[in-house]
């Protein structure tokens, strides 16, 4: 694949965990993309099923199997620290491209020595023409929430246009290698959603531009890996929303951010899960909420 001469070399990071033949369908959706100068890295999360297929019929990756399941940040960092890519294109593997997706990305790159993360236009799989993510609104201070914008809608021309934005989105995220230099890996205490915020707040912070790319299309399966509401999902997202706040809402911002989703997002929560007869998300949530006590005090947090 490596036979391009003046372009730079991306090295497209994918995380598997049980989930083998979904990977294999990212996979030959990435063998045929028009873009040459590529690497495929595919990281194993100790998966407890066989994924042996994965490098069996694609003998070009770099297959690495982690012997520890490291959540989303942990197994792409795994593929990060051995990349030689100027880009590294973190991708979901419950997603397929279209074949020309990949150039407008590193176009966009080398137009602007400032932009230190592009994210492509997400479309949902099982309907192609309504959007899931072209761009973000920035978090909130007081309520720790941000908004993928155009979720929902119908993809028309609208959203067509490369723009600076303020959050990317995980599921397919091109990040240079010099965000990494200088601010470091993905934050892996988070093990599971929010880090790719968390990210984007730092590379901010350090002076990087953030910006979406809607001429670069992928399809996003979505939540393949954890299912569309599960205990392990309400956790994480209960127990990071938090640490979030924790990690980068400071003074008195941070202070009604505590106190705000504390005792008014968790409370209604509960509420919620109570009235559907949902109990198990219910101890889901307070668990999430004991974690950030119990390691409060944490340094490396």
């Amino acid at each position: 694949m490596n036979n391009a001469i003046n372009l730079p070399l991306v090295s497209i990071i994918t995380v598997n965990y049980n989930t083998a033949q979904v990977t294999l369908e990212l996979l030959h959706s990435l063998s045929n993309i028009s873009y040459t100068n590529v690497e495929i890295i595919v990281v194993d999360n100790a998966s407890t099923q066989n994924c042996d297929s994965i490098p069996q019929q694609f003998k070009n990756i770099t297959f690495i199997k982690n012997p520890l399941n490291q959540g989303f940040a942990g197994g792409n960092n795994r593929g990060i620290e051995i990349a030689k890519g100027e880009i590294c294109l973190l991708i979901n593997n419950d997603t397929e491209v279209e074949p020309n997706f990949l150039e407008p990305i590193v176009n966009l790159f080398q137009k602007n020595a400032n932009i230190g993360i592009v994210s492509a236009k997400l479309l949902y799989y099982n309907t192609k023409n309504v959007i899931q993510y072209a761009g973000g609104t920035p978090i909130n201070p007081f309520t720790a929430r941000g908004k993928f914008i155009g979720t929902g809608e119908t993809d028309t021309n609208k959203y067509c246009v490369e723009e600076k934005t303020y959050l990317a989105h995980g599921a397919a995220m091109a990040i240079h290698k010099k965000v990494f230099n200088k601010i470091g890996l993905l934050p892996e205490m988070y093990f599971l959603y929010y880090e790719e915020l968390d990210f984007c707040e730092h590379a901010q912070n350090a002076g990087f531009e953030i910006w979406v790319q809607p001429k670069s299309v992928v399809y996003h399966k979505e939540s393949m890996s954890v299912g569309k509401l599960s205990n392990l999902k309400v956790y994480y997202q209960t127990r990071n929303r938090l640490l979030f706040i924790r990690r980068n809402i400071f003074g008195f911002k941070g202070l009604i951010s505590r106190i705000f989703y504390i005792f008014v997002s968790i409370p209604i929560t509960i509420i919620r899960y109570l009235l559907a007869n949902q109990k198990q998300y219910v101890i889901m949530v307070l668990k999430g909420l004991v974690w950030n006590f119990k390691y409060k005090n944490q340094p490396n947090l």
